[in-house]
């Protein structure tokens, strides 16, 4: 057996290299980058073997310089997203607080079933310098690091000790990331002196090798019985989720929806399945989801969930199916979701059954006056978009965040993709936003994580350097992760970022409000002298901060500036800003929630809006349903 002696951090930078996806005869990297910062834990390991490998055009594995280890898992979600979950990225960090910083972007990787690889730098193996710098002890396992804390966030784990150990965590690893139904975060903890011990490895593990993702087909018994069920309901809805952008089965479902006439809603990860213009296409559903869509679902007597967890927003907190016969399908290939409800399951690949469930349905149609019926509701809530995101009368007015998506719907292209996670847009996004084409609606909402949208939307560029990419945030969200703009500066990453500054957290400020709790804590203001932050707003200049990072900024100072400041950003060949302040009063708001979200509120309490919040509480709690 021939050999060639590396030491482990080489011997791991040369098999990734060497790893490939396949799916219906398209080979990809599997990984494609290696995003990294650098300390004592892995810059000798990791770091030289990086160095050595070349990082010209050519380079095995090219190497990213991030700024915050979340950041970079982020970044790294984010192209795996774009790219359907056949090519990731890696991570690797130094011990201590550079591995627990990735814990955050590992559980938003596994939540949300995208693959990344984790290598954080470990304590040493041989105990020789016990304990080192960052080392946490404990006093009743000698095994224990802080990279254990990411053992419930990975999918995968494992801890390198040996050399040898290597090949068979690091094919596990590949075998994980590059299935559909398992792929998540997978971490590899390499302590620091493993990392720089050569070995004499055999030639064979950095052969190419092929990882095939398979499209399991469905049973033909699940799909003839979710067959009969589909034909025997009246009002069917079918729930579109992220399953179905990871397979690639947008045109197998417009396919269905041609034939049957079913309405088809949308999770915040399915969003643009269906394009917003299609008949069938009802909007979001759940918390955040449209008129049309939360009625139709309220009446349905069969949901067809496919590729979703069905999530609480989703179901509003289990009260939204509300007819009492209501029957469920589940088309997913993970038997974990697809069993969800109480289903009848079919596990497969979301393509694969839907284009088996569009031929077994073959000349069933539901009834006319159905399709009359919700064609009727979408051109409703079609008038409530044109009707909020119009221009305000007066264009040198401050836009409503309405406005704004409206302003930015006018500029992009169908090729644009739109990045958000947290505050008060994902709601907004998820009613008003007219997605045109796969993959242009990017919502992180598995784990909304407030500090995605600005490393995400530079894993998305990475992933497809021929779209214009828009990563929409709030002052909270930006304040918390704004580094990797430094990343897009200086790799030349072309992102435009809107920021809209509305002083302070406003998606929970009215949460709070809802639940009772006053606002309280939700407002970036000076303290008054009673105590309370209800003084004037801060004098915090994001847009210069963002400049002082190297972006190129447009100050929007209302409407008509800010339709001109996207226009110029979009055209820019440098990373962009667009900051505009919005009218956090409109004279025509967002539409509120078409559905209910479980926030639970005090049970007792002497404050008036807790007691008149618990009221309103109890009367919606008494609504939720088990599915049995």
């Amino acid at each position: 057996m021939t050999t060639v002696r590396l030491t482990v951090a080489q011997a791991l930078v040369r098999f990734l290299a060497a790893q490939r996806t396949e799916r219906d005869g398209v080979r990809h990297r599997l990984i494609d980058a290696c995003w990294g910062i650098f300390g004592h834990g892995n810059v000798a390991g990791m770091g030289q073997a990086l160095l050595e490998s070349g990082q010209g055009p050519e380079a095995p594995l090219r190497f990213l310089q991030g700024r915050n280890e979340q950041s970079m898992v982020h970044a790294a979600v984010g192209f795996a997203r774009q790219r359907d979950r056949l090519s990731a990225q890696a991570v690797t960090t130094s011990i201590g607080p550079g591995a627990t910083n990735l814990v955050t972007g590992a559980a938003l990787a596994t939540v949300n079933r995208l693959p990344v690889l984790l290598l954080p730098g470990d304590i040493f193996a041989s105990r020789a310098p016990d304990p080192v710098l960052q080392q946490l002890e404990v006093v009743h396992a000698g095994d224990v690091s802080v990279n254990d804390a990411l053992r419930p966030v990975s999918r995968y784990f494992d801890r390198v000790m040996r050399p040898e150990a290597l090949i068979p965590a690091a094919l596990q690893a590949m075998r994980v990331l590059s299935d559909p139904a398992e792929t998540g975060a997978v971490t590899l903890a390499l302590p620091q002196d493993v990392q720089a011990e050569a070995y004499d490895w055999p030639e064979e593990f950095f052969a190419e090798r092929v990882w095939r993702v398979a499209r399991p087909g469905p049973e033909p018994e699940a799909l003839a019985e979710a067959a009969r069920t589909v034909r025997a309901a009246r009002r069917p809805l079918l729930v579109a989720g992220g399953g179905v952008h990871h397979s690639e089965a947008e045109e197998a479902l417009r396919a269905l929806a041609d034939v049957t006439g079913i309405p088809v809603a949308s999770t915040q990860a399915g969003k643009g399945s269906l394009r917003y213009d299609h008949p069938c296409d009802v909007g979001g559903i759940g918390h955040t989801g449209t008129a049309v869509a939360d009625e139709l679902a309220r009446a349905a007597d069969l949901v067809i969930g496919v590729g979703t967890r069905y999530t609480d927003f989703t179901t509003a907190s289990a009260t939204l199916f509300q007819h009492p016969d209501v029957r469920f399908v589940n088309l997913n290939i993970t038997s974990f979701d697809a069993h969800k409800l109480s289903a009848r399951t079919v596990v497969a690949d979301a393509r694969a059954a839907l284009e088996g469930l569009t031929d077994a349905l073959a000349g069933h149609r539901v009834d006319p006056a159905y399709e009359a019926e919700y064609a009727e509701g979408k051109a409703a809530w079609e008038r409530v978009v044109d009707a909020v995101c119009a221009p305000p009368a007066d264009e040198k007015e401050r836009p409503s965040q309405p406005q704004v998506l409206g302003a930015l719907d006018a500029v992009v292209g169908d090729t644009d993709v739109v990045i958000n996670a947290a505050g008060s847009l994902p709601g907004d996004l998820h009613k008003l936003w007219r997605a045109r084409s796969r993959r242009q609606y990017h919502l992180e909402y598995g784990y909304s994580c407030m500090g995605y949208e600005i490393p995400g939307a530079l894993g998305v560029r990475l992933a497809a350097p021929d779209r214009p990419v828009w990563a929409l945030v709030g002052d909270g969200t930006y304040l918390m992760q704004p580094t990797e703009l430094v990343t897009a500066v200086q790799e030349g990453v072309n992102i435009n970022l809107v920021l809209l500054q509305n002083h302070g957290y406003a998606s929970i400020g009215g949460l709070s409000e809802a639940s009772g709790a006053e606002r309280f804590g939700t407002e970036y203001r000076y303290r008054a002298a009673d105590g309370t932050y209800s003084g004037d707003p801060l004098p915090v200049d994001l847009a210069a901060n963002a400049a002082s990072l190297g972006m190129e900024v447009y100050r929007a100072r209302g409407y008509a500036e800010l339709r001109e400041a996207l226009a110029a950003a979009r055209a820019s060949d440098r990373p962009s800003c667009v900051h505009v302040e919005t009218d956090t009063a409109p004279r025509v708001p967002a539409p509120g929630p078409e559905a209910w979200w479980d926030v639970v509120v005090a049970e007792t309490a002497e404050r008036p809006a807790a007691r008149e919040a618990r009221v309103a509480y109890d009367r919606q709690a008494a609504l939720r349903r088990r599915h049995l």
